[in-house]
């Protein structure tokens, strides 16, 4: 019981840093800067999405688990940007002038590059998962 859980602390304490470590640099690649909060925002969806995957034992589909990141990630976006963005007025992002955007937190145009990463996210996931703490499989579907 014990290994099993010192197992599963491990794997949570991996995808955090390789899913924050990874967004982060994204950031930094594309924006020029990033902030602590992304970091954290990357390794919980990375975590997110490998788990949603195993915990369904990978039947589901691909768009099926792309959609349901998506909707967590949004929602975790629109709570960190309404916390650091509009309550602590840190500024780090303004969708504002961005199209179907919602208090200038999220907007469908990210929602839709996020769709991107986030099947790339459940993928490496899942294979981190399987290839290097030996957990199931994943087979993954497109239908």
């Amino acid at each position: 019981m014990v290994k099993r859980v010192s197992k599963r602390v491990s794997e949570i304490v991996f995808l955090i840093a390789a899913g924050g470590s990874i967004y982060y640099l994204i950031e930094i690649w594309f924006r020029g800067f990033s902030h602590w909060t992304m970091f954290v925002l990357g390794g919980v969806t990375l975590t997110f999405c490998s788990f949603q995957g195993e915990v369904m034992h990978w039947s589901e589909p691909m768009w099926i688990q792309i959609i349901r990141a998506v909707l967590f990630l949004t929602s975790l976006e629109f709570m960190t940007g309404i916390i650091c963005n509009k309550w602590l007025k840190i500024g780090i992002w303004d969708y504002r002038d961005q199209p179907f955007q919602l208090c200038g937190q999220i907007c469908l145009p990210f929602m839709v590059m996020f769709s991107g990463l986030l099947c790339l996210a459940i993928v490496l996931g899942g294979v981190v998962l399987w290839g290097v703490y030996g957990e199931e499989k994943p087979e993954f579907h497109v239908l």
